[in-house]
């Protein structure tokens, strides 16, 4: 079965728009018609091959906003024109005790849609039924696809580590950051934003945050010791990690889920007389996802973005390379 997709053949390479051909649909798989993909940062990793784990023809994207197309015989729960998501995984194994308990997004045999799969920067995409998540009424579809990655990516550790009443801090106020801004405000959340840059102060007032810090102000960060319930890294570059380290609360946590390719230091006397802790996290399950959803939809949350035609797919990625994006890209098919 033939369809169209963008495709890059070596690392780093320009796109170009090429027809390709698949097996039939398999028994579990849905196939969505894709109309917006958001550019991830991790797609932009993926092409240069940052985390060596690229396979090349390459089709990437895996922020998909489309419409069920076909199902397989043995889908479930799902329709031809329903309107659904995709993530970063387009499959698991269903059967390990981490897809049994409900967390599937930790499966060791867990399939991302762009590695050793094709993606969605194409006229479709296929994903296993649990994973094609529905989106329900009242999102903003067109704005969403960010949030079946970015957004679930800072919602996972907000909806587990975090109450109303907590004081969370947000550090980065980037493609990751400034969604978990508005989760955690509307939330109910004390929000303190952490930016590098002065320009984005008033801009993170405006996502919800009460309080703004200059993340590469030591001694600035310093006075908030003691302050924080959960503190959220969404960048990937090395910080002043005993001073962030410092400003959580007794019983606090770092969260990193920033891919920073360095080890951070863990200065261990700091996480003892607090009783702290340090801890990552991926994405999220798929009922994870449609929870990040529903709270998106009910509270009008929809991250900033900035549209492309897909055929201008070159054009997109040179702008997300080059930081410009405020805050995510999203390309709109055109095919």
């Amino acid at each position: 079965m033939g369809y169209e997709a963008w495709v890059t053949s070596d690392i780093g390479a320009p796109f170009s728009l090429q027809t390709l051909e698949r097996e039939s649909l398999g028994p579990e798989e849905i196939e969505v018609a894709v109309e917006h993909c958001g550019v991830c940062h991790s797609d932009l990793s993926m092409w240069r091959n940052e985390w060596g784990m690229t396979t090349l023809p390459a089709v990437f994207g895996h922020e998909v906003i489309g419409r069920v197309t076909a199902l397989g015989s043995q889908a479930k729960g799902l329709s031809v024109g329903q309107r659904v998501g995709v993530g970063w995984f387009s499959g698991s194994c269903m059967h390990c005790r981490q897809c049994l308990s409900g967390d599937q997004h930790l499966c060791l045999e867990g399939q991302p849609t762009i590695a050793g799969h094709l993606g969605g920067f194409a006229s479709s995409v296929r994903a296993h039924w649990a994973w094609t998540i529905p989106l329900p009424d009242g999102l903003n579809f067109a704005d969403a696809g960010p949030l079946l990655c970015g957004g679930i990516t800072v919602f996972n550790p907000l909806s587990r580590f975090a109450t109303p009443k907590s004081r969370v801090g947000i550090v980065g106020i980037g493609g990751l950051g400034h969604m978990a801004v508005k989760f955690a405000s509307a939330y109910g959340c004390d929000v303190t934003a952490f930016t590098s840059r002065e320009s984005k102060f008033d801009e993170a007032r405006s996502f919800g945050a009460h309080h703004v810090v200059a993340s590469r102000d030591s001694a600035a960060i310093l006075e908030l010791q003691n302050s924080f319930d959960l503190l959220i890294v969404t960048v990937n570059v090395p910080l002043d990690w005993d001073a962030l380290l410092k400003t959580l609360a007794p019983n606090g946590r770092m969260h990193v889920v920033g891919a920073v390719l360095e080890p951070i230091p863990v200065p261990v006397f700091t996480l003892l007389t607090r009783q702290a802790s340090v801890s990552g996290s991926p994405t999220g399950s798929p009922v994870a996802m449609a929870e990040m959803l529903d709270f998106a939809a009910r509270h009008q949350i929809a991250p900033q973005t900035e549209h492309f035609p897909m055929s201008q797919i070159n054009e997109a990625f040179q702008h997300v390379s080059e930081g410009k994006a405020r805050y995510r890209v999203v390309l709109d098919a055109d095919f």
